[in-house]
């Protein structure tokens, strides 16, 4: 990974444009069958794809997700990002730009996802991860 460039995972399905993929290096794609678990029985499969954004972008990056993640099905959807400092968090029409020392940051945004319905398990978000 690049000096000061950011990776994460962004699910295809999640995005009402993807468009944004075709404009981001994507590292790894990984296809994922989708359990009870997943909260999503809309869909069969969730297609997630490793990316990594250059430092200079992220913010931008991050404006255009929080525009396009899927508003149909009532914002259980997110995108994350992160380098050794700090940690985005996009969800539909809020952005979260995180200090991976911060528990309490950390905690705020689990609340925000969980609020939205968000599985617990999927909103594992701490100072710990790497």
């Amino acid at each position: 990974m690049a000096l000061g460039s950011y990776r994460g995972v962004i699910i295809e399905e999640s995005l009402e444009n993807k468009s944004i993929l075709g404009e981001l290096r994507i590292l790894e794609t990984e296809v994922e069958k989708v359990t009870d678990r997943s909260k999503t029985p809309w869909l069969k499969l969730w297609t997630k794809h490793t990316v990594e954004v250059p430092e200079a972008d992220a913010q931008a990056v991050a404006e255009r997700l929080a525009r396009i993640i899927d508003r149909k099905h009532g914002g259980s959807w997110y995108a994350d990002f992160k380098n050794q400092r700090f940690h985005y968090i996009i969800f539909r029409d809020r952005i979260f730009k995180v200090d991976r020392r911060s528990k309490q940051q950390y905690d705020e945004v689990n609340r925000f996802g969980e609020a939205l319905g968000i599985p617990s398990y999927q909103l594992d978000f701490s100072p710990q991860i790497k």
